[in-house]
């Protein structure tokens, strides 16, 4: 990020801040070629500042504030294909976007460097590397993420305990602002990818294939309905076209009549007395319904009756083949005895 890399630096500059696991902060500086024609072919010297913080744990996340408190973003470099032939005639060259300032003027005399690590948070002055405010955030458990994000048009911590706990905290001050207890960590697919964006939102993957969407933010649960997508778009039902008579006559696609609409005396006119009438029955369709659905009944619990006999004289069957097969093993020791016993006289027993 651009930054001060040393306490008599008058200017910000880029820099590669590396975090170790024993909680030590490395400032490097980046020395970029002036103009993009040397980006291309000389290289990019890096070099120790000599500058050293120390935190307990180890080191999670970083992030810059300007004078103001306002969170400085990283420059980026848009990449373009250098042989694509999409741009035409257009100079096809890679543009350096900053959105840090890019001079001490802008940014004012000094800024602040956020750091946290799995044990605290500490926030320093640079260039003076003064350190201002430090937070225990736990003794007991470690810190798996921490994200500085953006919430109510201001600038906080957000940290995912192990022992499931979310907090954030106020930036540059560490106030503790949020500490609650969300969810236990007994997967290790949560812990690696927890992360927290901007507006009070976190997302993690619950299962290899569902993303688990979470606010800590009142103002994005009041506005989580009217965010909310719709899978299908509500189209209004065409109406019906009218059928022609060459479609009805060759589309071999049957048509649903009413019998009074065919057959009725509002259509075909009154019918001659000699003529059949259809006289419905007292019980009509759900009359015969109800009597079908008696017989069914009565039949499936002779059904069931007949399977339970039959189970029965199952295990009868299968009682009696045992019986059988004890009597003849009880029958063939009997006369192996009877053998052994046979040529024998009373004193020899």
């Amino acid at each position: 990020m651009e930054s001060f890399a040393r306490k008599n630096d008058s200017a910000v500059s880029s820099c590669l801040w590396v975090g170790t696991g024993l909680g030590m902060v490395i400032i490097l500086s980046l020395n970029l070629p002036a103009s993009d024609d040397l980006r291309q072919s000389e290289p990019v010297m890096v070099s120790p500042s000599g500058t050293v913080l120390t935190l307990k744990g180890a080191v999670l996340t970083f992030a810059c504030l300007d004078c103001m408190g306002t969170l400085t973003h990283q420059p980026y470099e848009v990449w373009r294909d250098p042989h694509s032939a999409d741009d035409g005639d257009k100079t096809r060259k890679r543009k350096l976007v900053m959105h840090s300032p890019s001079s001490s003027q802008d940014m004012g005399d000094h800024q602040f460097a956020v750091i946290c690590s799995e044990k605290q948070a500490k926030v320093f002055s640079l260039p003076s590397q003064t350190c201002l405010y430090v937070h225990n955030i736990t003794e007991t458990s470690f810190l798996l993420r921490a994200d500085v994000v953006t919430l109510c048009n201001s600038v906080c911590l957000a940290c995912f305990c192990a022992n499931g706990h979310i907090m954030t905290l106020s930036l540059p001050s560490l106030r503790p602002l949020l500490d609650i207890n969300y969810l236990p960590v007994t997967d290790m697919r949560i812990a690696r990818t927890f992360c927290f964006t901007n507006e009070g939102q976190a997302l993690y993957l619950s299962s290899p294939t569902e993303i688990q969407r979470l606010t800590y933010s009142q103002e994005m649960c009041d506005n989580l309905q009217d965010m909310l997508g719709d899978l299908f778009t509500p189209v209004e039902t065409p109406e019906a076209q009218n059928r022609g008579f060459l479609k009805g006559l060759f589309g071999g696609s049957g048509q649903a009549f009413d019998r009074e609409e065919l057959f009725g005396e509002a259509t075909a006119g009154k019918a001659s007395r000699s003529l059949a009438q259809h006289i419905p029955g007292s019980g009509g369709i759900e009359g015969v319904r109800g009597a079908a659905g008696g017989v069914i009944g009565d039949l499936t619990r002779a059904r069931i009756a007949l399977d339970e006999r039959g189970q029965k004289l199952g295990e009868l069957d299968e009682r009696t083949a045992s019986m059988m097969a004890s009597a003849e093993a009880f029958s063939k020791h009997a006369h192996e005895v009877m053998l052994k016993y046979k040529d024998k006289k009373w004193y020899q027993f």
